[in-house]
């Protein structure tokens, strides 16, 4: 099932921004792509680019070897492909809708019960950076299929297979998003404590970005401890920092400011000093997240 195609030929099923961009890729570079959406009026520019719309789900799988899903949600895809099934054998189906591990490891059990391959995928990029050097695409599940369809993968960004685990790529994308919403959070806390003194939002931004930049390059150190679970330092420690925040909250709240968004991460920190972890590295609180071992 995994033979490379002698004349690759892709289906898309699903055209929100996402999946058009990623059709308009493969008809860049002159490959037989067929398209599908519920609704069909999506499908219009493409078609006039030279892709087929297929009128049907079954349809497009049957047009395509290499099929790419990019719809809403894992229900949506199942509610789409159960009744195309018989399609679906001796396919290959990527799925790049966001989701959740467990749903993804279903799925890839449902697709092989159908005679079909499976690779999961997590994009990283807007839909205009498709296919550049700025997006690039975790996949988990079948290597075989990731190898064989490297060239086709290479067209939408970097490639990277984090393994055979088909609930990986979710597994990293929950990770990655963590960091991002992480990020915005203190961007709002940033902002709301600028915004108490009338500075403007864009102001303060104009600092914070070169701020974060600087202290972003601090998180492969935090790595490094972390995997190595050797947090002795002589520089910022939990102490440290556990005062410094206190600070922060105190004055953050005397502005009228609600400090939700960092109390927790002040919790964390507490519950590391009350285990006897004051001198440990910052990068020590993760212990604070961590089931049992």
């Amino acid at each position: 099932m995994t033979t490379k195609p002698s004349i690759p030929t892709v289906s898309i099923i699903g055209l929100g921004n996402l999946g058009r961009a990623l059709a308009g890729a493969f008809l860049d570079q002159g490959y037989r792509t067929t398209v599908w959406n519920r609704s069909p009026a999506k499908a219009d520019d493409l078609v006039a680019r030279g892709a087929h719309r297929a009128a049907t789900v079954a349809e497009a799988l049957a047009a395509g070897e290499l099929v790419i899903v990019c719809v809403l949600d894992y229900d949506t895809v199942s509610r789409l492909l159960t009744p195309a099934a018989d399609a679906l054998r001796g396919r290959i189906l990527l799925n790049l809708t966001s989701g959740t591990p467990e749903p993804a490891r279903e799925l890839a059990a449902w697709v092989a019960g159908q005679g079909a391959d499976y690779l999961d995928g997590a994009v990283y990029a807007v839909p205009q950076t498709i296919g550049t050097a700025d997006a690039f695409v975790l996949y988990s599940g079948s290597s075989a299929v990731f190898e064989t369809y490297r060239e086709q993968l290479d067209l939408l960004g970097a490639p990277t297979f984090v393994g055979t685990d088909p609930g990986l790529a979710s597994l990293y994308d929950v990770a990655l998003l963590s960091g991002m919403y992480g990020m915005f959070a203190g961007f709002f806390q940033s902002v709301a404590v600028a915004d108490s003194a009338r500075i403007k939002a864009t102001d303060i931004t104009a600092l914070l970005v070169p701020w974060l930049n600087g202290a972003a390059a601090a998180l492969p150190g935090f790595a490094a401890e972390i995997d190595s679970g050797d947090y002795a330092t002589e520089t910022s420690n939990l102490d440290i920092n556990t005062v410094g925040l206190a600070n922060m909250l105190t004055a953050t709240k005397a502005q009228g400011i609600g400090v939700d968004l960092l109390t927790p991460l002040q919790t964390l920190f507490e519950r590391q000093i009350a285990q006897g972890h004051g001198s440990a590295s910052l990068s020590r609180a993760i212990e604070s997240l961590r089931p049992p071992r």
